[in-house]
């Protein structure tokens, strides 16, 4: 019988109910998932694939690799545009064209290498990522009014979309963010053929302003609330979960964990679970975070180690050896877990290691599949290509 370990439960039938949550609040936009960092730590291949199932024709990945990866799972049955935000960065062009990969070009430099490798009569498509006040990648406006007005630099580009980065998305009050609105409609005008795209996640729910022909949803699709805290029409997609290792008594006045920094006031039944840092639980969840069991929210004890953590569960005879506890799911969501560890819920995500047992619930495909009963395999490696970008071990 396999030891106990950490499992970590992807709902694909969550996830596309929150991208048809994004299509409506979209208001005719085009939603291209973003599913970088391989699909927020939940895998790319299986999320872009439901995806790809639910509508979605565009998608945005961070690296190089990851694009070629997802072009490779894809496969030429699912032509879709996928959009890499790195741009193309010097020795990537090559790959980028064999792997039929849209850089998002952040640079006048990178502008002018990747026009040199087109050919007059096959212009390759692209991106440009305007900066309007993010000041990491992007063109200044002043950079971009030079290359617009330089016809013998994009003459044999094919500029297919012109995007930017909202700072305070999940921050509505923010001043920010209609400067930034007002920066990206000015500057338009001088990519008249090309789509825009502003909004993530948090910039689809500020409003119609914001939408323009794309938007790029990321944390909202996997569960996080788009403003950086629960959201009731987002529903929860992961649900990970860990065993009771043991149960113990510790007297009033000894002390749990490393460093002695939790002492108990009285005496206390403890909870030790097989999960740590290695896991993904965040070592700065102590002493704010709790995980849920038999119905009700139970602190963490002292730090959180590699392997371990002990909860509170005084009073509680259900907690016994062998029974799971939820570290993330519905009762403890998302945004309520980078909370307590003082961080967000896009870090707890893309956090979440490999080592946990990871179990695909929902339907893989389209309505189809669904019409005809046939479920996701429960286990979710059978499509993953080792040491691909796509797989987690």
């Amino acid at each position: 019988m396999p030891a106990a370990r950490a499992r970590l439960t992807i709902d694909l039938d969550a996830l596309a109910a929150n991208y048809r949550l994004f299509c409506a609040r979209a208001q005719g936009a085009e939603v291209a998932p973003v599913v970088k960092a391989d699909g927020y730590g939940l895998g790319a291949a299986q999320v872009s694939r439901r995806l790809w199932a639910e509508g979605a024709r565009s998608f945005h990945v961070a690296r190089l690799e990851e694009g070629e990866a997802l072009r490779a799972h894809f496969g030429p049955e699912r032509p879709a545009s996928i959009y890499v935000l790195d741009g193309a960065p010097t020795g990537t062009a090559g790959r980028l064209i064999a792997a039929n990969l849209i850089p998002i070009l952040s640079s006048v430099g990178q502008i002018e290498n990747y026009h040199a490798l087109a050919r007059a009569d096959a212009p390759l498509p692209c991106g440009i990522h305007v900066d309007t006040g993010m000041n990491r990648l992007g063109l200044r406006l002043e950079e971009l009014e030079a290359v617009a007005g330089a016809t013998d630099r994009l003459a044999r580009l094919n500029v297919q979309l012109v995007m930017s980065h909202l700072v305070c998305s999940d921050q509505p009050e923010d001043r920010l963010n209609a400067r930034q609105v007002g920066r990206f409609k000015a500057l338009r005008h001088l990519f008249p053929d090309a789509r825009a795209s502003l909004a993530n996640s948090g910039g689809v729910w500020l409003g119609p302003a914001f939408l323009f022909d794309m938007v790029r949803p990321g944390i909202g699709l996997y569960g996080g609330g788009p403003l950086g805290r629960p959201d009731p029409a987002i529903q929860p997609v992961v649900r990970f979960e860990a065993p009771i290792l043991d149960v113990r008594a510790v007297p009033q006045g000894e002390t749990v964990g490393y460093g002695a920094s939790f002492t108990a006031p009285e005496p206390l039944r403890i909870a030790v679970v097989g999960a740590g840092y290695a896991d993904g639980i965040l070592r700065s969840a102590s002493p704010e975070g709790a995980v849920w069991f038999s119905g009700a929210r139970r602190r963490l004890l002292g730090r959180v180690s590699m392997d371990l953590i002990a909860v509170d569960v005084t009073d509680c005879e259900a907690a016994q050896p062998g029974a799971m506890v939820e570290i993330i799911g519905p009762n403890l969501l998302l945004d309520d877990a980078a909370r307590d560890a003082g961080t967000v819920a896009y870090e707890i995500l893309t956090r979440l290691s490999g080592r946990a047992e990871r179990v695909y619930v929902g339907h893989l495909d389209s309505a189809l599949s669904r019409e005809s009963g046939n479920p996701v395999p429960s286990r979710g490696h059978e499509l993953e290509r080792p040491g691909s970008p796509l797989s987690r071990g």
